[in-house]
C-alpha cells in the first residue's frame, strides 16, 4: 500500500509538472520514498508481531488456511482476542485509510487538470494511471475483506487469501507491462510472425 501511495505521487507529478518530472522525482527523493516504504511496513508489521507475541498459545496448532497469518494465528490463542483484533484491526483501518485517502487526493488533483489538457494528452494520462488503478484495486479489495473485518471465519476467506497472494502479484508484472509501449510493438511483431508460419502464403 505505502508503494502504491509513492506510485500514485509519481504519476500525479508526471501528469501536472512534466517538464520538472526529472528535477522532483530525482534518485535521492526516489530512495528516500523506498525506505519510507520499508519502515512504514516494517513499523506496521512489528506492530501486529508485538500484539501476537504476548498471546498464549496451548491448544491446536493446525491452521485453517494456505498460508500463515495474523488473523488465523490469534484464532489459536487460549484467551479472548477481542482488544487485539480490534487493536489489529484498527491499526491496519489507519494504514488504509492514509494510503486510500493520499491515492483519491492524487487522483482527484489528477483529473481536474486533466480537464484543461488537450484530447491526445488527456487519453495518454488517463493510460498511464490505469495500469495503476488497476493494480490498486486489485490489492485494496481482497485486503479490505481480509484484515479490515473481525477475524471470524468465512467459507470465502480462502478465496481471497488465493486471491491475495498468489492471482495478485501474478497479474502485477501483466498489467504494467502490457500497457507499456515497446511490449505492445513487441506482441504485435510476435503475433504477425505467429500468423506468418500458422498460415504460409501459397504461391
Amino acid at each position: 500500500m505505502f508503494l502504491l501511495t509513492v506510485m500514485a505521487y509519481d504519476r500525479y507529478v508526471a501528469i501536472c509538472n512534466p517538464l520538472h518530472f526529472l528535477t522532483i522525482m530525482n534518485r535521492q527523493l526516489c530512495l528516500q520514498l523506498v525506505f519510507a516504504c520499508w519502515c512504514g511496513g516494517f513499523i506496521h508489521s512489528i506492530t501486529q508481531v508485538i500484539l501476537v507475541i504476548q498471546l498464549p498459545f496451548c491448544g491446536p496448532n493446525k491452521l485453517d488456511n494456505f498460508y500463515c497469518d495474523v488473523p488465523q494465528v490469534i484464532k489459536l490463542a487460549c484467551m479472548d482476542t477481542y482488544v487485539i483484533e480490534v487493536l489489529m484491526v484498527s491499526n491496519s483501518a489507519l494504514l488504509s485509510l492514509v494510503c486510500f485517502l493520499v491515492l483519491i487526493f492524487s487522483y482527484a488533483v489528477i483529473l481536474i487538470t486533466l480537464r484543461t489538457r488537450f484530447r491526445q494528452g488527456r487519453s495518454k494520462a488517463l493510460s498511464t494511471c490505469a495500469s495503476h488503478l488497476t493494480v490498486v484495486s486489485l490489492i485494496f479489495v481482497p485486503c479490505v475483506l481480509i484484515y479490515l473485518r473481525p477475524f471470524y471465519s468465512f467459507s470465502v476467506d480462502k478465496v481471497f487469501s488465493v486471491f491475495y497472494t498468489v492471482i495478485t502479484p501474478m497479474l502485477n508484472p501483466l498489467v504494467y507491462t502490457l500497457r507499456n509501449a515497446d511490449m505492445k510493438i513487441a506482441m504485435k511483431k510476435l503475433r504477425k510472425k505467429h500468423m506468418a508460419s500458422c498460415c504460409p502464403v501459397k504461391r
